[in-house]
């Protein structure tokens, strides 16, 4: 019996490959930038088949405590998943290379996107593709509402937490870092108060294989000393990280003043980087609200543009900020050619929005042992996950609104009402067609944007 759980054991560890070189690895970053379309969900599924399932690097548990600890930091989380995973093979310029090359293709073509957009966005044809696009837009965003509901509202606790950001953002117009801020801190006394309530929102709990991989090997043989957190590890990564991720931004301030388009977009997003929890879909009410409304950067139905161009990308979908961007600096050029002033925004949005995803987990990575069975920690971020379903739905809505109607009036606290005599019935019909793509009949979010801006040219043109 000893001798067959020997050789058992004997082949499960010859089965795992060997440490992956660093050139293995860029080349498999590399692949996965380039083909990490269909949003986080996506993105984590593609990592998880290349990394655990064919190439074994990592193990399942390992994996999946990565991304419960990417999923506690604001940001997209699955490029920080990459940079995490990136680190733990081939330390600091592991996660460099990962990280990059995780955004660097979407990047090039949402800048290429946001180009044509603005040079030809006002073209017949391109209004009428965009038409059809804002309709399958509407319907992905309804779509993630409910993925995500499904995961997080398992109790009326939970249901009654996404309801109440419904109503704070919408009705009460309060901040969304504010909304994130109250949600966790509900999370983390309900666990003291009716622990049973909130554990069950908590991630990464169910039982999972134990699939070893390579670095898992790595660490019984403790090849991996990066990983250990050293005294100076916390101030040191503070010094370095910090300034090459603000440092940029306090010289523009400085160079152009408070008041430069490159200043604002410079400070909001990096003050988006901090509050980004729940990904992309969460934060887009919050950003287009204050590049429609405070900054007068875009016109409502253009950030649904920016989403649908964001959707056909690879990389994060977080990359629309990329063209918000992009069109503030554009519409704002001052003595620069504007497409030099707009590839200038676009930049300096990346390096905004991305650059403290490493910070994150440079810093953070070496602790994340700690973090491990948290209970506190997890049910505060069910919490949070449970007000990010709140924040969709008002995403969903704000969206709905421009969409289908033609006019939005404001009323009370910031309070977005239809005027029903504007409304779209060729937006409304296509809307309902999309939807039905996606939710009943499971077709893909390619092909739906695809069809419907196809169908949006052809229902324009019938109409007139």
């Amino acid at each position: 019996m000893s001798e067959t759980g020997t050789s058992a054991k004997t082949i499960e560890i010859a089965e795992v490959p060997a440490a992956p070189t660093f050139r293995e690895g860029v080349k498999l970053w590399a692949k996965i930038g380039l083909l990490s379309f269909g949003g986080p969900a996506g993105q984590i599924a593609l990592m998880h088949r290349e990394l655990v399932e064919e190439r074994r690097w990592i193990g399942e548990q390992r994996f999946l405590h990565a991304l419960n600890y990417c999923m506690l930091l604001p940001g997209p989380e699955a490029q920080q998943l990459a940079i995490y995973i990136g680190w733990l093979l081939h330390r600091t310029i592991g996660g460099l290379v990962a990280g990059i090359l995780f955004v660097a293709p979407g990047a090039l073509v949402m800048l290429t996107l946001s180009i044509l957009y603005a040079l030809y966005g006002d073209a017949p044809l391109v209004e009428a593709l965009f038409f059809g696009v804002k309709a399958a837009v509407l319907a992905i965003v309804i779509e993630a509402m409910i993925r995500i509901g499904r995961r997080a509202l398992k109790n009326r606790v939970m249901v009654s937490i996404a309801l109440a950001a419904f109503i704070a953002i919408y009705a009460l117009n309060m901040p969304f870092p504010v909304i994130v801020l109250l949600a966790g801190l509900t999370g983390w006394i309900g666990n003291r108060v009716a622990p049973a309530l909130f554990s069950g929102a908590a991630h990464g709990k169910d039982a999972v294989p134990d699939i070893k991989g390579a670095v898992d090997l790595m660490f019984e043989r403790g090849e991996l000393a990066h990983t250990q957190p050293t005294r100076w590890h916390a101030p040191r990564t503070v010094a370095i990280w910090l300034p090459i991720w603000l440092g940029p931004v306090l010289l523009i301030w400085a160079f152009t003043g408070s008041a430069s388009v490159w200043t604002q977009i410079g400070g909001f997003f990096s003050v988006m980087a901090v509050v980004t929890f729940g990904g992309a879909y969460a934060v887009l009410a919050y950003v287009a609200q204050a590049a429609v409304e405070s900054f007068g950067w875009l016109a409502p139905g253009e950030m649904v543009d920016g989403l649908g161009l964001a959707e056909t990308t690879p990389g994060p979908l977080i990359l629309v900020l990329q063209f918000v961007g992009f069109l503030a600096a554009f519409r704002q050029s001052g003595s620069l050619s504007p497409l030099l002033a707009g590839s200038l925004g676009a930049m300096l949005t990346l390096w905004a929005t991305f650059t403290p995803c490493f910070f994150w987990i440079f810093l953070g990575a070496p602790y994340i042992e700690s973090l491990r069975g948290n209970k506190a920690l997890s049910a505060a971020l069910g919490a949070i996950t449970a007000a990010v379903v709140g924040v969709i739905m008002n995403l969903a809505l704000w969206f709905g609104l421009h969409v289908i109607f033609g006019e939005v009036r404001t009323i009370g606290l910031g309070t977005d009402v239809p005027v029903l005599s504007s409304i779209d019935w060729r937006a409304a019909l296509l809307s309902c067609a999309a939807m039905i793509a996606i939710l009943k009949l499971k077709i893909g979010m390619l092909p739906t944007l695809a069809g419907s801006a196809l169908a949006g040219v052809l229902l324009l043109a019938a109409s007139g």
